[in-house]
C-alpha cells in the first residue's frame, strides 16, 4: 500500500469528504478517465499501437484505439500499390506489419468488448 498526500481547494475538499471511505476508488476512476481521453487521440504509427497493447490496457483503452488519418492513408496507399503490382519488398514488409497489427487490434477489441 502507498500513501500519497494531495492539496486540493476547499470546495473540492468538501466534495471529497462525502466519499472519504472511497477515495482510492475516486482517484482510480478519475485516472482511468484521463487515460481514456489520452488514448482516444489518434496514433501516429504502429509503434504507439504496439506500445499500448503491451502496456496491459483496460478494455476501455483498447476499444478507444483508432489509427490516425495519416496512418490509414499510408495503409491505403500500400494496399493500392500492392493491388497494382507496384509494391517494393520494403513496402511489402511494411504492409505485412500493418496488417498484423490490425489483426492484433481486432482480436484485442473483440476480447475487450466481450469483457
Amino acid at each position: 500500500m502507498m500513501q500519497i498526500t494531495v492539496e486540493v481547494s476547499e470546495e473540492l475538499g468538501r466534495q471529497l469528504q462525502q466519499f472519504q471511505d472511497r477515495l482510492p476508488e475516486v482517484v482510480e476512476c478519475g485516472l482511468q478517465e484521463l487515460l481514456s481521453e489520452q488514448l482516444t487521440s489518434n496514433f501516429v504509427d504502429e509503434k504507439e499501437i504496439v506500445a499500448l497493447l503491451a502496456s496491459q490496457p483496460t478494455p476501455e483503452q483498447i476499444l478507444a484505439i483508432k489509427p490516425s488519418p495519416e496512418f490509414q492513408a499510408r495503409v491505403s496507399d500500400l494496399l493500392a500499390q500492392n493491388k497494382a503490382g507496384n509494391l517494393s519488398a520494403k513496402g511489402e514488409a511494411e504492409l505485412e506489419r500493418y496488417l498484423t497489427i490490425e489483426h492484433l487490434v481486432r482480436l484485442a477489441k473483440a476480447r475487450a468488448f466481450a469483457q
